[in-house]
């Protein structure tokens, strides 16, 4: 494949005038619109007519075309455009009748060097398959897969959003699975399908040994596409045939490696201004309802002073990427204006009570979906303005590549975690005392969404040998001296007001935002050595002081006041290496209680427990 660097060359001197250029850039531009209109159409007859018409049309309006380095795009699009026309019209329908063996046989002649790879039996199922498919799930299935084009370059020969681009491919991928699945093939199919269609569908054996599928575009593992196809019902390939079919065809690339050194200092810098910076766009993504965890993936726009900036929170960490660099983060991200992170999918009561708190109007737009699987994406364009969000239900997002490490292979990678933040879980003590009794307890946190199951969050609070304060998988319980069940709360109601990682907000935010989901208000205020942030939570009487660290995203203590006098303080400590011995850190057994389930409090349990009326309220 000519360079791009020598397309552009053509194409700006063709502009101009120059003939000879004009005519190696149409000999060119005809190679590759050859295999591209092939694989859309399967049909040599058809095949070339459209590439003529896409050649004519190309000298005709190259004059029109902006930007050189867009040229392979717009090409693509005037050819599936004409694509497009060609089927509407009624000699279409009986062109396609009437090819059907010339078909056969051109596909015959150029499976030939193919033959002894894979039966023809299987070759006919790929190609049947992707036949059925419509156009436009085809132009980007190749365009992704066997052209090496980037979604925005994508965007741009369809004519629509990077979005919208990546929604197609997604579509595609599930209709050709649809396809493939009539005839057996498992769901790890995908990828073998493709490299098997690129290379029944390649100019030449000698382009079709060469042919290579990157895993990162269809996100399936090489071995488990070949078990996949191998073990269908259909028993169409062995194993050794599958790895004749794919071996040395599919690169896999992985998430980033640990490597490159943690940086001296802490990093912590959030990596976009304010919450109404122009040329953002924000992808939340929620696996379970719109009320647990989240899921992030924010870009702001590149300008003359700043490069392209992107943020992913997914499943397994926090990453950024700016300047070819990948810095791997403890900390979720945050604003550096210190205002809440909103959500779309925020309540009307929530979204009031931030806007008095804020002063002026929220901007970003909400929206009223619930259900598991829900991606909203939300974009502002050059001016600051919100586009409309686009919703989707997908319960597969986080294994699609938006939601995946698709920064360039040659990024430096600079993983900042501490050793908790590596093991993405660790163990937490409390101490301190409150209203002049001792409080002590231990617990667990994951960091991550990946480990919250398999290292749930717990909490055992003692307070002064009266009563103790359990929080585990089954339950919240407050249980007395003697070991008496007092009452019962919901499933997480004490790490209300606590740090909740796994949730995907950083701790500033899932503070604030649980004072506000009581329309309780609060202050926040960066601390002399940056590093630290204080939010003070108002609910006269009582008034609750955190301390939160930015780099590692945790409650380092909070004070607890009623009017003007303290009356006690919780400081957490975090352990960075898990102790020998384990025996402190046992999880508290769920208790045995029979009665009804209390409504769950918020942030409010830590206002009664300041002015002591917790307990009190439960017997």
């Amino acid at each position: 494949m000519d360079g791009q660097v020598d397309i552009i060359q053509l194409v700006e001197l063709a502009q101009r005038g120059d003939k000879p250029s004009l005519e190696r850039l149409a000999g060119i531009a005809g190679e590759r619109l050859r295999v591209y209109v092939y694989r859309l159409t399967q049909d040599n007859d058809l095949t070339q007519e459209i590439v003529q018409e896409s050649l004519l049309e190309m000298c005709k309006v190259l004059g029109k075309l902006q930007r050189a380095d867009r040229f392979w795009s717009w090409l693509y699009g005037i050819a599936t455009n004409k694509l497009h026309r060609h089927y509407r019209t009624e000699k279409a329908l009986q062109h396609a009748a009437a090819s059907e063996e010339r078909r056969r046989g051109s596909m015959k002649e150029r499976q030939g060097g193919f033959e002894n790879l894979v039966g023809q039996e299987l070759k006919q199922i790929v190609s049947t398959a992707m036949q059925k498919l419509r156009t436009r799930h085809k132009a980007v299935l190749i365009m992704r897969c066997y052209d090496g084009m980037s979604y925005s370059e994508i965007a741009q020969s369809m004519g629509c959003s990077e979005f919208s681009t990546r929604m197609l491919f997604m579509r595609a991928k599930q209709a050709l699975q649809k396809e493939l699945s009539h005839n057996g093939f498992g769901k790890g199919s995908l990828l073998a399908a493709m490299v098997i269609f690129g290379k029944i569908t390649a100019p030449s054996e000698a382009a079709a040994a060469q042919l290579t599928v990157p895993a990162t575009a269809m996100k399936v593992g090489l071995l488990a596409s070949a078990v996949s196809v191998a073990t269908t019902k259909t028993a169409l390939l062995s194993l050794t045939a599958a790895g004749a079919v794919t071996v040395g065809a599919v690169m896999a690339t992985s998430g980033p490696a640990d490597s490159g050194r943690p940086t001296t200092a802490a990093r912590v810098a959030s990596p976009f201004g304010t919450a109404g910076n122009s040329g953002q766009a924000y992808w939340f993504y929620f696996p379970a309802e719109p009320d647990g965890p989240m899921m992030l993936r924010a870009t702001s726009g590149a300008d003359a002073a700043n490069p392209e900036r992107r943020v992913l929170q997914n499943a397994y960490g926090n990453y950024t990427y700016e300047g070819r660099t990948v810095q791997v983060e403890n900390h979720r991200m945050w604003m550096n204006d210190l205002s809440v992170f909103t959500l779309p999918t925020d309540s009307s009561a929530m979204r009031d009570f931030l806007t008095r708190m804020r002063g002026r109007e929220l901007d970003m737009q909400p929206v009223d979906a619930k259900g598991r699987g829900l991606l909203v994406v939300v974009e502002r364009n050059a001016e600051g303005a919100n586009t409309p969000p686009w919703t989707m239900r997908y319960r597969n997002v986080l294994n699609e590549d938006y939601f995946q490490s698709d920064w360039r292979s040659d990024a430096t990678v600079v993983d900042n975690r501490d050793a908790m933040h590596k093991r993405r879980w660790t163990y937490f003590r409390v101490q301190g005392q409150i209203n002049g009794r001792n409080v002590t307890g231990v617990g667990r946190i994951p960091f991550i969404y990946a480990t919250s199951r398999d290292h749930y969050a717990w909490l055992k609070l003692s307070v002064g040998g009266d009563f103790t304060l359990t929080d585990v998988d089954t339950g919240a319980y407050i249980v007395d001296a003697r070991n008496t069940v007092l009452t019962k709360y919901p499933r997480g109601s004490f790490f209300q007001g606590l740090s909740r990682p796994w949730m995907g907000l950083h701790t500033i935010d899932t503070i604030r935002r649980d004072a506000a989901e009581r329309q309780v208000p609060f202050q926040t205020t960066m601390l002399s050595d940056g590093k630290d942030v204080q939010v003070t939570v108002i609910h006269n009487p009582a008034r609750l002081v955190y301390t939160i660290d930015l780099e590692t995203d945790v409650v380092k203590s909070i004070g607890f006041f009623v009017g003007q006098n303290p009356v006690g303080q919780l400081d957490f400590e975090y352990l960075q290496e898990l102790p020998p011995a384990r025996s402190e850190f046992l999880a508290p057994r769920a208790a045995n209680y029979r009665g009804s389930l209390s409504q769950d409090e918020g942030i409010l349990w830590l206002m009664r427990l300041a002015n002591g009326t917790l307990v009190r309220s439960t017997q």
